[in-house]
């Protein structure tokens, strides 16, 4: 099974960059895609309704703003949005789907902002989704959690990591988050299989950071423990562009 993630930055804007013939051509079996900014109405019939994909859409109260959309070639069992609470929810960052074996979140995590006026939302968030985590590993399912986690884990999963200590992105409580995850029976595999690759997934729009490759890794996978020796390989793709964060695939058997 491939999954492929990949903020988008604007799925409009995305379109008009050749995307779609990409993701076409990669044929994933679930495409999660985050800041698609979008309302499905806002978009053509064509670029709505993709040929072998049901398309499970989120988007954000507001408009121009946040949301998630996740692609399948075999429908979901089960369809969930949100994270059942609306201080979370309004902002369409959750599609949550469950298949065969796992549920697969498709999200988009809140950013700290440079001011860090949304540090303590972030946390909130990420506390939120570990708890309903927790109950579905206590209820024995797996769990797949893809998308944009804002927040680059260590010290190699970013450039300029001397510089960014006190960047949201790179807080010491947004980092332990992440270790937290890692505590309740999540393995991020990239790392798992490339423990010492540096090698990012976002780079500034400022200063050509991208051809400089001054980036961060904020784009992740997180999987249950026990699917771990399912998982053949996790690509970043950061020669694809179209956005300023770049698709990353995961392979599972």
């Amino acid at each position: 099974m491939k999954i492929i993630t990949w903020n988008v930055n604007g799925l409009r804007a995305a379109l008009k960059k050749d995307v779609l013939p990409w993701i076409i051509e990669q044929s994933p079996d679930a495409m999660c895609l985050q800041e698609t900014r979008v309302l499905p109405e806002q978009l053509t019939e064509e670029q709505r309704e993709v040929d072998g994909y049901e398309i499970i859409w989120n988007p954000a109260e507001k408009k121009g703003y946040s949301g998630t959309a996740t692609w399948l070639k075999e429908d979901a069992r089960e369809v969930n949005l949100g994270l059942g609470s609306e201080r979370f929810d309004v902002e369409g960052r959750v599609t949550r789907t469950r298949h065969t074996d796992f549920y697969l979140y498709n999200i988009y995590f809140p950013n700290g902002q440079r001011g860090h006026e949304r540090v303590q939302y972030k946390l909130d968030f990420y506390e939120l989704l570990l708890e309903e985590c927790n109950a579905l590993h206590a209820a024995g399912e797996s769990v797949i959690i893809t998308g944009d986690f804002n927040t680059a884990h260590n010290e190699i999963d970013l450039k300029n990591h001397k510089s960014n200590h006190k960047t949201s992105g790179f807080l010491p409580e947004e980092r332990a988050m992440i270790d937290k995850y890692l505590e309740h029976g999540f393995v991020d595999p990239f790392r798992y299989l490339n423990p010492e690759k540096e090698q990012y997934s976002w780079w500034s729009y400022r200063g050509g950071a991208r051809a400089r490759n001054v980036g961060w890794r904020i784009d992740y996978f997180l999987i249950s423990e026990n699917l771990l020796p399912r998982v053949e390989d996790v690509i970043i793709h950061d020669d694809v562009l179209g956005s300023d964060h770049c698709p990353i695939e995961l392979r599972i058997k």
